[in-house]
Parts: structure tokens; C-alpha cells; sequence
């Protein structure tokens, strides 16, 4: 997750969701979209979870 750039994932998702929401988006193209999308989220989360770990380990110090 050293490499993880949060802010670049959250824009990506911001674009998947214009792109899914827009009615030109072909269906099949939709699925790819959300595949995506998951794994974006859970990237995300992964390296939430991290930097909550990190916080907490400060606050025991």
C-alpha cells in the first residue's frame, strides 16, 4: 500500500461513476466499469484501515 495514491483512486471513481451514469455508456462496457470500481473501493478501504492502525498506534505512544 506504499504506493497507493487515495486521492488518485477517489478521482478514478468519481470518473466510473460519470461514466456509468452516463446513458451513451454501452452495458457491456458497465461491468468492467464495476469490476473496477470494487476494487478501487477496496483498495481504498484497505488503506483506511492502514492509516487508522498507524493513528491508533501514535495515540498508545
Amino acid at each position: 500500500m506504499e504506493n497507493f495514491d487515495y486521492a488518485k483512486a477517489i478521482a478514478e471513481l468519481d470518473e466510473i461513476a460519470a461514466k456509468v451514469e452516463n446513458p451513451e455508456t454501452k452495458l457491456s462496457d458497465i461491468d468492467a466499469l464495476v469490476s473496477r470500481s470494487r476494487q478501487l473501493l477496496k483498495d481504498c478501504r484497505e488503506y483506511l484501515r492502514t492509516v487508522k492502525e498507524k493513528v491508533d498506534a501514535l495515540d498508545k505512544d
